[in-house]
């Protein structure tokens, strides 16, 4: 199954034969971790990451019958974490704080204690300061510089035009490094 299309294990997948169960297998295979890091950079959590991802898998597994190959299977399958993984966190937003700050310091918090976040100082600086940007330019900046992925795609996941995006990245630079330098500056 390895060697197949993510076209070809779709199709096996929609056809409910025994070889379906094995076409799912191997899109899971193919796609699982980056899904996983894609949605671990968003909400931070082990945990709730592992519960985001599964549910995404869920959510592709029920409406694979709709994907209409107008964009690519990652693509869609990026598009479906990300919208699970930010009602997640409006979910959180409102039962965990009341407070944004309140909420973006747990968040920073959780990383301090993570036992799976295993960075130095420099990355966890980092990472608390992608923590303070606004949702889209934390989306917009994880994709194009953890994920490396192309202006394109994110703007099909993230359906916004490229323009954009590239002015959400440059702003997302831009704020990093602001608070970076004003955090070496206190210390």
């Amino acid at each position: 199954m390895e060697k197949k299309s993510d076209e070809q294990l779709i199709k096996l997948i929609r056809r409910k034969t025994r070889k379906s169960e094995l076409a799912f297998a191997g899109l899971l295979d193919r796609y699982n971790e980056r899904l996983y890091w894609h949605v671990r950079k968003i909400l931070i959590t082990h945990e709730d990451t592992n519960d985001v991802v599964q549910n995404t898998w869920v959510k592709v597994y029920q409406n694979l019958h709709a994907f209409r190959h107008d964009s690519k299977f990652y693509t869609w399958l990026y598009r479906i974490a990300t919208n699970e993984a930010l009602s997640f966190l409006q979910k959180q937003k409102r039962t965990e704080a009341d407070n944004l700050d309140e909420h973006l310091f747990n968040l920073s918090q959780s990383l301090e204690s993570d036992e799976w976040f295993d960075g130095d100082e420099i990355q966890t600086k980092l990472q608390k300061a992608i923590l303070k940007l606004p949702e889209k330019q934390r989306l917009v900046f994880n994709m194009k510089y953890f994920d490396e992925m192309k202006y394109q795609d994110i703007a099909d996941i993230l359906e916004t035009s490229v323009g954009a995006l590239k002015a959400s990245y440059h702003h997302a630079v831009k704020k990093i490094e602001e608070t970076i330098k004003a955090e070496i500056i206190e210390h």
